[in-house]
């Protein structure tokens, strides 16, 4: 996102007008009767006391620039990307996945559901068929046995180009919450393909559907199954249409002690780390390096999906990561 420059204040005289003073500033000006100087700052005191009362300061960058430096102080910036450019997902960060992916999902990911412009990637599901090229009807495995994708979609990850171990994560997301809908920010193992989930371990940052907001944290019980950690806060419990018809924050605090996921600085959900283990492995999956995933599902454990709710979209602003290096 691009931060306005600010705007300072200088006066002048103006040859047509000798006996006043011109005010420039706060992207208007006025004048004033010409004073000394002393007079002329009471007097403008004044008057910026009075714009402040009537407008008040109204500025979400400075608000938002002031909480961001307040509450990473102790940090550093160690990935970014603000989606100010125009076309497809930097390749420099982002990779895709694409096909049929997990859990019997109806959506096919493709590269062409995710843009960049007007300063948000947007991730946008369609009903649309996609033939699938790896169609195989003898295979017991649904991504190959299933002829025809129905619907379109994207998952942008930064598997391969940014891995990383502790820190904070930051992401400022606008989601749909209609029916049928399951937009995701989260995050998997970095060591995901010689380690299956769930042993790589899994944090699901924001996770929506049927209504509910999630916040949960995966990793291998005993018997190689999944044991979960996980928080489900009902949307109607947070805010109305209008609100969640906006964007919001999502934050991951996280270290050897302790995940935290918060939302607008509410916390969703708090996890101990330092002593969970993988059942079968024996490491802790949450000792380890991460990636992240952007993406939009579709039909959460086939939830219907009603036609005139899509296509859909699924914004973010910007996501960032910290470290205290």
């Amino acid at each position: 996102m691009a931060y306005p420059a600010p705007a300072w204040f200088h006066t002048f005289t103006d040859e047509r007008f000798p006996d006043e003073r011109i005010v420039v500033g706060l992207r208007c000006s006025l004048t004033l009767p010409f004073m000394d100087e002393k007079n002329f700052l009471k007097r403008f005191a004044g008057v910026v006391a009075m714009v402040v009362l009537i407008f008040g300061f109204n500025d979400s960058d400075i608000a938002g620039r002031s909480r961001e430096a307040r509450l990473n102080e102790g940090y550093t910036l160690v990935f970014q990307d603000e989606f100010d450019y125009v076309g497809e997902p930097d390749g420099r960060r982002w990779n895709f996945e694409t096909g049929f992916i997990r859990n019997n999902e109806p959506q096919w990911y493709q590269k062409e559901n995710a843009w960049v412009d007007n300063g948000v990637l947007t991730i946008t599901t369609k009903k649309e068929r996609v033939k699938n090229p790896n169609y195989d009807a003898g295979s017991s495995d649904w991504r190959m046995n299933t002829p025809i994708a129905e619907y379109t979609s994207a998952s942008v990850i930064s598997k391969g180009k940014f891995e990383f171990k502790f820190g904070r994560v930051e992401a400022r997301l606008k989601i749909n919450v209609a029916q049928g809908q399951w937009p995701a920010f989260w995050m998997l193992g970095a060591n995901r393909g010689p380690v299956a989930w769930p042993a790589c371990g899994e944090v699901d940052i924001m996770e929506y559907y049927r209504g509910i907001m999630h916040a949960n944290l995966a990793w291998q019980a005993k018997g190689g199954q999944s044991e979960w950690h996980a928080e489900k806060h009902p949307i109607a419990d947070i805010g109305d249409n209008a609100f969640w018809n906006a964007f919001h924050i999502w934050r991951l605090d996280w270290d050897e002690e302790y995940m935290r996921i918060y939302m607008d600085d509410r916390l969703m959900n708090e996890t101990r780390i330092r002593d969970i283990r993988n059942g079968e492995r024996g490491n802790n999956p949450f000792h380890e390096k991460f990636y992240l995933v952007m993406n939009a599902a579709l039909g959460q454990g086939g939830e219907k999906i009603p036609e005139h709710t899509l296509p859909s979209t699924y914004l973010i602003d910007y996501v960032r990561v910290y470290q205290k290096l």
